[in-house]
């Protein structure tokens, strides 16, 4: 199943992680000088008697707060204390929080513009991803829309400035991506237009140049980077290759440097096979790549003086933060505890913020100048068992993959196989409520960060393309082996499921390993991938040219090969899939297609369609789901009974 929250900003086109994954509740015991507590009001009631796995997904959740620039102690963040994922605005000065938004389906995407007088929100519609920028003041009052000019779009960045001025990027099955310089009274002016995948990164302080990340060579998984001015025109070009020709790495922006005039942008780059930072002037050309000698992915922000980087190290599935001095170079680790650092920001007075959690920990939002920062209502949820780590060798190289055993008891258990999206994400050390639902009934979870994943390197990642999906069953399959053998799984009772990319290699698996598996579980999964090209938001048909090379038209061969109708007549197990209706990553027809065939053939299934889009912001829908999931299990595979906190 897929664990995640609503959908947003994500990993991997195709993934389910997004601004609150697997943000829980945090401890109200700790002691800081800075704690707020999210209004009582707000909260959810919670059936006394519930199980453990239920409390863990009502328990009051917090994204990592965004606050802003030139005001700092105006902030906003994502919580569900509603009991629907919305947006909050948080003044740190008088401790007043309140809900911005208050949508049936929720909302899930929001900036705030760097006066702290305005909070943007985009309102799509049921979740489909499709819609406009909206706008509230900050203290509260009616939305208007923000860019009245601009018809509905998916979204493809934003970037504010001050006095109204916003940059806003956009995408659309006609236009392709657009964007657009937005001044209040006036029309909006559009400043670049190109069929492939691109979006906005950053606005200087100055309000004079802009950066688009985009892909006019092809190739979504290796963007490159152009600094342009206001009117469009060209200032610089960043491209990791020959000109006009798809790069061998990647380019990410993460801003420019925030003091005003300064024009520095904080690249991250893969030119020694990893994400690593450099600083570009794109009015010099100058490049300082900077090598902070970590063994795995870096990624940067800049400390509001831009004296310093704020470095979040990910390494083998967990992170840590470090401290960047520009001038002296040196670099001084943070205080963390082991686990994972969901996001980190450094505030003004030099501390910085970060949430975090761990496998057997809910996640809090701490600061390096002590305690927790902010404090949902009600109680904490559940805690659950502690990760493992599993090397196994596999086609391409060790697989490392993540396991959660349930307390008491010995192997060989019922195991769940818990396939992430993305697919360019990786699973971590953090906290997991739709995994600590199968601990609590007694089964095993492995995790497997399979080729294609994030966290081991490009040549890792980027292994997965033209042989998609099988690549990563080779990897999956390889750890099942282990698992079975080591004693770890019982072979008759092994469960593959996974939500969006993952329960694509869900489907993928029954038919392709229809041996290997006692039963699945797909969430808003890829099911026939032309018709998932077909149907879906112009970003993914972007991405999926590059994962396949090609198009449907181009490559039939491949996008048959990988695709979960192509095996559907070999499925032998049972299989549950959820779907949303509304869903623009992997869109309803082409799952009603391979239901249908499921049913011709009257292979063992169940569907459970919702009235939202990739995922559900609606806590209750989700809870919905996951009952659903464990009934399927109960009925088709049973739940041992040794099974505690259910």
């Amino acid at each position: 199943m897929s664990d995640s929250a609503p959908p947003a900003t994500a990993a991997g086109p195709y993934a389910t992680e997004l601004h609150i994954d697997t943000v829980d509740t945090f401890d109200e015991t700790a002691e800081t000088a800075e704690t707020a507590e999210i209004a009582e009001a707000a909260a959810t009631p919670e059936p006394t008697a519930a199980p453990a796995w239920e409390k863990r997904f009502r328990a009051p959740r917090v994204s990592l707060p965004d606050w802003a620039e030139h005001a700092p102690d105006r902030s906003v963040f994502l919580s569900n204390a509603s009991g629907t994922y919305e947006i909050y605005a948080w003044d740190r000065i008088t401790g007043e929080q309140r809900q911005v938004t208050d949508r049936a389906n929720g909302t899930t995407m929001a900036s705030i513009d760097p006066t702290g007088t305005w909070i943007w929100w985009f309102a799509d519609t049921d979740g489909d991803e499709f819609g406009v920028w909206m706008r509230q003041p900050f203290e509260g009052g009616a939305d208007e829309e923000a860019a009245p000019g601009l018809a509905p779009s998916y979204p493809a960045g934003l970037a504010i400035g001050a006095d109204g001025l916003a940059v806003i990027a956009r995408s659309t099955d006609e236009e392709g991506s657009t964007v657009h310089v937005v001044r209040p009274g006036t029309e909006p002016a559009t400043i670049y237009r190109h069929r492939e995948s691109a979006g906005v990164s950053a606005l200087s302080e100055d309000d004079t140049l802009v950066i688009i990340e985009h892909s006019e060579h092809g190739d979504t998984m290796h963007p490159s980077l152009r600094a342009v001015r206001l009117d469009g025109s060209t200032v610089a070009e960043l491209h990791d290759g020959e000109p006009g020709r798809a790069p061998e790495s990647g380019l990410s922006c993460t801003g420019f440097a925030p003091v005003f005039g300064d024009p520095r942008v904080l690249v991250s780059h893969q030119r020694r096979g990893r994400w690593e930072p450099m600083i570009w002037n794109p009015l010099t050309g100058e490049q300082h790549e900077i090598d902070l000698g970590l063994p795995g992915d870096v990624g940067v922000d800049w400390y509001p003086d831009a004296s310093a980087l704020l470095v979040e190290h990910d390494h083998h599935a967990r992170s840590e933060l470090y401290r960047y001095d520009l001038a002296d170079g040196t670099l001084v680790r943070l205080d963390t505890p082991p686990g994972t650092v969901l996001g980190a920001t450094a505030r003004p007075d030099g501390t910085v913020e970060y949430l975090w959690s761990s496998g057997e920990r809910p996640s809090e939002l701490r600061s390096t100048g002590g305690g927790t920062v902010l404090v949902p209502p009600g109680d904490r949820a559940p805690g659950s068992v502690s990760v493992e780590d599993a090397w196994v060798d596999g086609p391409g190289g060790p697989v490392h993959a993540l396991v959660s055993r349930p307390t008491g008891g010995s192997g060989p258990y019922p195991t769940v196989f818990e396939i992430h999206g993305g697919p360019t994400a990786h699973d971590g050390d953090h906290f997991a409520p739709g995994v600590a639902v199968w601990i609590d009934h007694g089964f095993a979870v492995v995790r497997v960060n399979y080729r294609g994943s994030t966290g081991y390197g490009k040549d890792w990642t980027d292994a997965l393309r033209e042989r998609v999906g099988l690549i990563e069953l080779e990897d999956i399959a390889a750890v099942r082996a282990w698992a079975v053998e080591s004693g770890l799984a019982d072979p008759n009772r092994l469960v593959l499921s996974g939500g969006s990319w993952g329960g694509y290699l869900t489907l993928l698996g029954l038919g392709v390993q229809p041996d290997d598996w006692s039963l699945g579980l797909a969430a808003v999964p890829v099911a026939d991938y032309v018709a998932a090209y077909e149907d879906e938001m112009e970003a993914l048909k972007a991405m999926d040219r590059t994962l396949v090379g090609g198009t449907p038209d181009e490559v039939p061969e491949r996008y048959a090969a990988s695709s979960p109708i192509t095996y559907v007549d070999r499925v032998r197990v049972p299989v549950f899939i959820s779907a949303g209706l509304n869903d623009p990553r992997c869109p309803i027809r082409q799952i009603e297609n391979y239901v249908a065939r499921l049913a011709e053939l009257g292979a063992a299934h169940e569907v459970y369609r919702y009235e939202a889009g990739h995922g559900s912001a609606v806590v209750e829908e989700r809870i919905r789901q996951v009952r659903k999931e464990l009934d399927f299990v109960a009925r088709h595979l049973g739940l041992p009974k040794t099974a505690a906190g259910v």
